[in-house]
């Protein structure tokens, strides 16, 4: 399933003003940015599953290159397009607007260097990667996935059944839940995101490399709104970051003459996610004639159970933050999303690779310890 195309585009500048084109006219202004961003990508993942390849032992290229990719590490992708000194106050607002909606955070401090993963894993291609992380998605939606899994499994599930504490060891683990019932296991695997894993305390404690990226989280603090308008719209708004919508695009037309519009910002405090008036403001900011009809999301960064939105990496933790985790010495393992190899934090398929991969792990261990 596939979003519309839009037939207009809005941009909104930091000043507060608004020009309006094609798509074909704000990706010529876009691009050359994009490209800047993208830049060293191919050098620094020719193994695109392989992330921190240029860090290890296999890594036999200049120490240049290397030291390069720790510095970008520690740079935005708005810090890379000021240092160029090339580009237009407007190209560094679409930059600003583009990134806080993929980032679902602040784009002045989110780690260069996943833009550049996903731009391998796109081929460096700016509209594939687009096509990849927002324009398809799932007929059935996430819901679909959810109950196909289950369909196969052969054990309980559990809904609504919180975990406070795991024991861990080599021989395996223990997981205690709120209504104080202990679940014996031979291993436990994690998929609590970061933004709420320190509602879980785990024995024996994390090591400082996992608990200073518990500490101070991702950089996900963004929010997603669904809004209503009447009539049938195809149209994306482009507003920079601390707009309370940076990105804001058709998505589903209704049978009732109204679209349903999706919006990504970058902080989650900026905005009532339900308030219809305060929609209709985020709309005004790229065409007042369309009319709000409803409004609403969920704030997952203040919900107790994620504590964040999607989870991309804060500046350094590129090289220093989720590849901590990949290993604990015990029969404790951590799958989801935010530990993928490859799309990492923004698309489900990160979710699945890394629920399989620890999956085989595991069972392959089981096979050689008998």
């Amino acid at each position: 399933m596939a979003s519309p195309d839009p037939e207009t585009v809005y941009w909104n500048s930091a000043a507060g003003e608004t020009t309006e084109g094609t798509l074909d006219e704000v990706d010529a202004l876009l691009k050359p940015a994009i490209d800047e961003v993208f830049a060293r990508a191919d050098e620094y993942f020719p193994h695109p599953t392989d992330p921190l390849w240029i860090l290890s032992d296999r890594y036999d290229g200049p120490s240049e290159l290397r030291e390069q990719f720790l510095a970008d590490d520690k740079k935005s992708v708005l810090d890379l397009v000021h240092e160029s000194g090339q580009f237009s106050q407007e190209q560094i607002d679409l930059i600003a607007s583009y990134w806080a909606a993929a980032y679902i955070g602040n784009p002045d401090t989110g780690s260069s260097l996943m833009a550049k993963q996903w731009a391998v894993l796109s081929n460096m291609d700016l509209g594939l990667l687009d096509d990849i992380t927002l324009k398809f998605k799932l007929v059935n939606g996430m819901r679909g996935i959810y109950n196909a899994m289950a369909e196969d499994l052969n054990c309980n599930i559990r809904l609504n059944t919180p975990a406070v504490a795991i024991e861990h060891s080599a021989q395996g683990a223990s997981i205690t839940l709120e209504n104080g019932e202990v679940l014996q296991s031979d291993a436990v695997v994690v998929t609590v995101p970061v933004g709420a894993m320190n509602t879980i305390e785990f024995s024996p404690a994390l090591p400082e490399s996992m608990q200073q990226v518990l500490d101070k989280g991702w950089n996900s603090k963004g929010a997603k709104i669904w809004i209503k308008i009447q009539g049938h719209h195809k149209f994306l708004g482009y507003a920079p970051f601390p707009a309370k919508m940076s990105v804001l695009r058709s998505e589903y037309f209704m049978d009732d003459d109204t679209t349903i519009l999706v919006g990504f910002g970058g902080d989650h405090s900026a905005v009532d996610l339900n308030d219809k008036d305060e929609a209709q403001e985020i709309v005004n900011q790229f065409n007042p004639d369309f009319e709000v009809v409803d409004a609403t999301g969920h704030d997952w960064v203040a919900d107790k159970w994620s504590g964040q939105a999607w989870g991309t990496l804060r500046a350094g933790q590129f090289c220093d933050g989720w590849g901590n985790f990949s290993d604990t010495g015990t029969q404790m393992f951590f799958a989801g999303t935010e530990w993928a190899n490859g799309w990492r934090g923004v698309c489900i398929d990160g979710a699945l690779e890394s629920g399989m991969t620890t999956a085989r792990k595991i069972i392959q261990e089981f096979r050689q310890n008998g």
